[in-house]
């Protein structure tokens, strides 16, 4: 038996990354999985590789999440889990933050994120259960020298998690939100060798954290093992914000 038999699960930017981690682990699982993204290619080539679906989703469009909701429910009928994964990140201090950065982080962060909650609501309230985890960021836990729009973003996020959570708790709707830390993924590919030794020489276990690792946190928040688990922010750094 798979820890997620019967469920099915909508993963955004799924394509590759965490999200890419989190699908494969998820259909390992017993998931039907279905991949949202904007990299049409690479998101089609897994959904096939894991037997799932795959829906073109631009997160800050409104009537791209109808439609993808509508593509899920259409094919199986039911949909038990959101991962928020989708996001951004800037590495600007505040004084050199445009607005238009600024407008980025919120749009596709905070605002896709609002977004997904909404589009998935009402299939969930129908059928009074549901968890819906969003990936935030340990920069909503501690200060950070750069990226402050992102910062900024996530810590909304996690706040609207926690609003969620109260608000739906008596439907069975958890909601809850992963605080990773630096995670090897594309998001960081470009980072210089020099950035990604200081981020680790920061890090308590001295290493960046796998996307699985990740990934492994966010199924338990999908699984019924997690059944009385709501509102809640689990941090996954190495121990970084521990320091």
């Amino acid at each position: 038996m798979g820890r997620l038999d019967g469920k099915v699960a909508l993963i955004t930017g799924g394509a590759r990354g965490q999200g890419a981690a989190e699908a494969r682990l998820f259909a390992r699982e017993g998931a039907r999985v279905a991949v949202a993204d904007i990299l049409d290619a690479e998101g089609a080539a897994l959904a096939e590789s894991i037997g799932g679906l795959y829906v073109h989703l631009d997160v800050t469009r409104a009537a791209d999440w109808d439609r993808a909701v509508s593509a899920v429910l259409d094919c199986w009928s039911r949909l038990d889990v959101l991962v928020n994964n989708a996001g951004v990140v800037d590495s600007g201090r505040i004084h050199e933050t445009d607005e238009r950065t600024w407008e980025r982080m919120m749009d596709v962060n905070a605002r896709g994120t609002f977004l997904g909650i909404k589009a998935v609501l009402p299939t969930m309230l129908a059928a009074r259960s549901g968890s819906v985890i969003s990936i935030c960021s340990v920069t909503t836990i501690v200060g950070t020298k750069l990226c402050s729009a992102y910062a900024a973003a996530k810590g909304a996020v996690q706040a609207l998690s926690r609003t969620a959570a109260v608000q739906y708790a008596q439907y069975g709707i958890r909601f809850n939100t992963v605080h990773p830390g630096a995670v090897d993924t594309p998001m960081l590919a470009g980072a210089a060798a020099e950035a990604r030794e200081r981020m680790c020489r920061e890090i308590p276990m001295r290493r960046l954290a796998t996307p699985e690792e990740v990934a492994n946190v966010v199924l338990f928040l999908a699984s019924d093992e997690a059944s009385y688990v709501t509102g809640a922010s689990i941090v996954v750094d190495g121990g970084w914000t521990a320091v």
